[in-house]
């Protein structure tokens, strides 16, 4: 399933989605917004991708942060709550009907703070599932190690809602 079949999967359940960005610097969010009807479903989108951004923006508590930097499954954690708290708050939408999603990882070409290229992680936050942070390691170029994130966010994203 795609991006739209989620769209029209998530519609059906009356779930509502908001997303917090790194390393996808909006290219996950762009997988959505091109699907026509995408507003009945996405709140929006948050791309932090400076890290003072995800405590700021996203709540990541800044100790985190400090101690294991941003590329990091609780960071991503952190990432998909604050996105789903902030933009329930916001559009005045039950928390418990949204899903927030998160990235968060190196894309290249150069390791972050001794993080290997390609070290991705995606965590949802949402009724049904609760909290899940999915731990990845892709090879490629920087565009297909972004490229694979968003594929793989789409694809967690229907392992959880849509049966």
């Amino acid at each position: 399933m795609d991006a739209a079949g989620l769209i029209a999967s998530l519609q059906k359940a009356g779930l509502k989605l908001a997303i917090a960005e790194s390393l996808t610097g909006g290219l996950l969010s762009s997988a959505f917004v091109s699907v026509p009807g995408a507003s009945n479903v996405l709140l929006g989108t948050i791309v932090a991708y400076q890290t003072s951004l995800k405590h700021e923006l996203l709540g990541v508590a800044s100790g985190l942060l400090e101690n294991q930097g941003a590329v990091d499954p609780e960071v991503a954690a952190q990432m998909a709550g604050g996105v789903r708290a902030k933009l329930a708050s916001k559009t005045g939408t039950d928390e418990s009907a949204v899903i927030g999603v998160a990235t968060t990882g190196v894309a290249g070409p150069d390791a972050q703070d001794g993080i290997a290229v390609g070290t991705v992680y995606i965590a949802i936050s949402g009724p049904k599932v609760g909290e899940v942070v999915y731990a990845h390691q892709f090879e490629g170029s920087r565009d297909e190690i972004r490229i694979a994130t968003v594929n793989a966010a789409i694809s967690h994203l229907v392992e959880a809602y849509c049966d």
